[in-house]
C-alpha cells in the first residue's frame, strides 16, 4: 500500500513537537471531530504527518512525526473523569478513535500558515481551505513542498 500524507494540529501549550520529541511517541487522543476521526481511522503505519501548532501566533507547521500504530478506539471516551469523556460513546461501537505517532524531526525553521499561503502550489491544500480542521489529508507534492521550506 502507498505512504500517506497528513497534518496534524496541537497547541503547543498542551503538547508541543519539544513534547513529542522528548517522548518519542505518543498516542493522539481527544478527537472529537468527525472527519478528523475518519482521516485518523484512514492512516496506515508508516505514514508521514506534518506537526502543526495552532493557537500559536503564527500557526504554523514545526516538525514531521510519523503514524506507528493504526488506529484504534480511543480510550478518553470511557473515562468519566476525562476531559474527552462521552458519555454517547458505546465499548461495542466507539465512536472516537487515536493513533500512536513518533517523532521524526523538527523543522530547522517552522512554515507558517501566512507563508503558506502565499505559495500559489500549495493554494488546493486542506490547510488553506479548511483551516479548522484538526487532521487532514496532504498530497506528497504539498508535504514535500513545506519541509522543504522548513529545512532552507
Amino acid at each position: 500500500m502507498a505512504k500517506s500524507y497528513w497534518l496534524m494540529k496541537s497547541e503547543p501549550h498542551v503538547y508541543s513537537i519539544d513534547d513529542l520529541k522528548k517522548d518519542k511517541t505518543t498516542y493522539w487522543e481527544g478527537v472529537r471531530n468527525y472527519q478528523a476521526r475518519n482521516h485518523m481511522m484512514a492512516m496506515e503505519k508508516g505514514d508521514e504527518v506534518l506537526y502543526y501548532h495552532s493557537q500559536q501566533t503564527p500557526p504554523g507547521v514545526v516538525g514531521v512525526s510519523r503514524v506507528i500504530k493504526k488506529a484504534y478506539p480511543d480510550f478518553t471516551q470511557f473515562d468519566k473523569k476525562n476531559k474527552y469523556f462521552d458519555a454517547k460513546s458505546d465499548e461495542e461501537k466507539p465512536r472516537w478513535w487515536m493513533v500512536d505517532v513518533q517523532f521524526v524531526k523538527k523543522l530547522k525553521s517552522e512554515v507558517s500558515l501566512h507563508d503558506i499561503k502565499a505559495v500559489k502550489a500549495l493554494s488546493d491544500m486542506v490547510l488553506v481551505n479548511n483551516s479548522r480542521l484538526s487532521v487532514q489529508p496532504v498530497r506528497k507534492k504539498e508535504f514535500d513542498r513545506i519541509l522543504k521550506m522548513g529545512e532552507g
